[in-house]
């Protein structure tokens, strides 16, 4: 695929949106799940702070004790990753964890009202940031109330690995999702063009005369250039025919003029002015075999575009071989004729003669001693070779073969159009000719033709 592709300028699009959007969707995912973690740490040690005003005890003597530890064990361990600490509102620290060791949490002297629970990022010990939940619990003492404050906190970086982990383990799944995804929109551009594809598939057969229009169910999206190309191909198949009756118009036309100046050339042969007939009658002649030629190619142009034409190739040339032979010069030759019993091939039968007819009067005109014609095949087509032994042309020119009017020799009658017509007609009809000297003298003619569709 080129980068003009539009199937590849899809995909790449598609493949551009998934990527962006699973870029998107990991950091998402992983600030959704960072949030997610902190918000399960703060219930948790909310959780912590429970237990700790559930277990604190005050003495009838105003001392104050917490006999039950909490079960955490990074509360025990010096600077384990889980703190606590409880003083009393407008007092000094009462008790801390063994984990803070020396330290003690910054609280913030905030006002906190009973039952509330206050959230801060502090600076703990070694100083990793800490996660800092607070809450106040007011005590009834025989002394009178007692408020204190209970903080409870928890290392961040736990925090932050866990959602480290959580990327590292979410990227090969959103790498894995992107595989699928990305095949899915190869998939989807592919059903996508599909209808295109399938107008290709139909001017292709247009092209080869399968058919003459794009038919079939298309989509709602694709049916406007089905009917663009419907509409061109009867546009032009009205011009091609419009073009036919002009030029039938025209040799009509022409038809009278010419059978007067025939005339006038018989008149002035009677009267014995020989020269003067016979270079009218020529000119006549010229401008009839020019008029035909028009014709035929207006005639080509608009049987090429037909589609179930049919000709056979073996029995046509069978035909104008047998028609040849009995020519004077036809008779002093030998034919060589290697072909099967029955060649059908996509072209109309009068072109096709036209074709082998020209073809064979070619051979005729400048074969010392022999003809050949054999047939190669390959898919899609045949290819009928024309051998005589005459000359050849000269190298320098071969090239100039096949071009209106340009003939290489006058020593043979002529007017230079055979090959031409011959070209015009193949290639009208998706073939072509070559022309070539043979390595052991001799000259061949190649005329690739399409064979019968279907």
């Amino acid at each position: 695929m080129s980068g003009r592709s539009l199937r590849l300028r899809l995909f790449i699009v598609s493949v551009i949106s998934i990527g962006l959007a699973l870029v998107i969707a990991d950091f998402g995912l992983v600030e959704l799940f960072g949030r997610h973690v902190e918000r399960r740490a703060r219930a948790e040690l909310t959780t912590y702070i429970h237990q700790l005003a559930g277990s604190l005890t005050i003495a009838d003597d105003g001392l104050v004790t917490l006999p039950v530890a909490l079960a955490d064990p990074r509360f025990g361990r010096v600077f384990g990753g889980l703190y606590w600490q409880v003083q009393e509102e407008g007092g000094g620290l009462i008790l801390r964890s063994r984990s803070l060791w020396d330290h003690v949490l910054p609280v913030p002297a905030d006002r906190l009202e009973p039952g509330d629970v206050h959230s801060h990022i502090l600076a703990g010990p070694q100083e990793p940031e800490l996660l800092v939940q607070e809450q106040q619990v007011i005590y009834k003492t025989p002394g009178g109330a007692r408020p204190m404050r209970f903080a409870v906190a928890l290392d961040r970086r736990d925090i932050e690995a866990a959602r480290a982990e959580f990327a590292s383990e979410i990227f090969p799944a959103l790498s894995l999702l992107g595989l699928i995804l990305i095949s899915a929109a190869w998939i989807q551009v592919s059903l996508g063009l599909r209808p295109l594809e399938a107008v290709r598939r139909g001017v292709n057969s247009i092209r080869s005369r399968q058919q003459r229009r794009l038919d079939g169910r298309f989509p709602d999206e694709v049916m406007p250039l089905v009917a663009e190309v419907n509409d061109l191909l009867e546009a032009q198949d009205s011009a091609i025919e419009h073009a036919r009756m002009r030029a039938g118009d025209l040799a009509h036309g022409l038809k009278t003029p010419l059978t007067v100046l025939a005339g006038d050339a018989r008149k002035l042969r009677e009267k014995g002015d020989v020269e003067m007939a016979d270079e009218i009658e020529e000119l006549t002649r010229s401008m009839q075999r020019h008029i035909d030629h028009e014709l035929a190619r207006t005639r080509v142009a608009f049987e090429s575009r037909r589609g179930g034409i049919e000709a056979d190739l073996a029995a046509i040339t069978n035909r104008l071989a047998g028609a040849m032979r009995r020519t004077p010069r036809g008779e002093a030759l030998e034919w060589k004729l290697d072909l099967p019993a029955a060649l059908p091939v996509a072209v109309d039968p009068a072109d096709l003669t036209e074709v082998m007819g020209n073809l064979l009067d070619n051979a005729v005109k400048w074969a010392q001693s022999c003809v050949t014609v054999m047939i190669e095949r390959e898919d899609g087509a045949v290819t009928v070779i024309v051998f005589d032994d005459g000359e050849g042309a000269p190298a320098t020119q071969i090239g100039e073969l096949g071009q209106r009017g340009r003939r290489l020799d006058e020593r043979v009658p002529g007017t230079g159009l055979g090959l031409a017509i011959v070209k015009e007609i193949l290639e009208a009809y998706g073939g072509d000719l070559e022309l070539q000297n043979q390595p052991g003298g001799g000259f061949a003619a190649a005329a690739r033709i399409p064979v019968r569709i279907g």
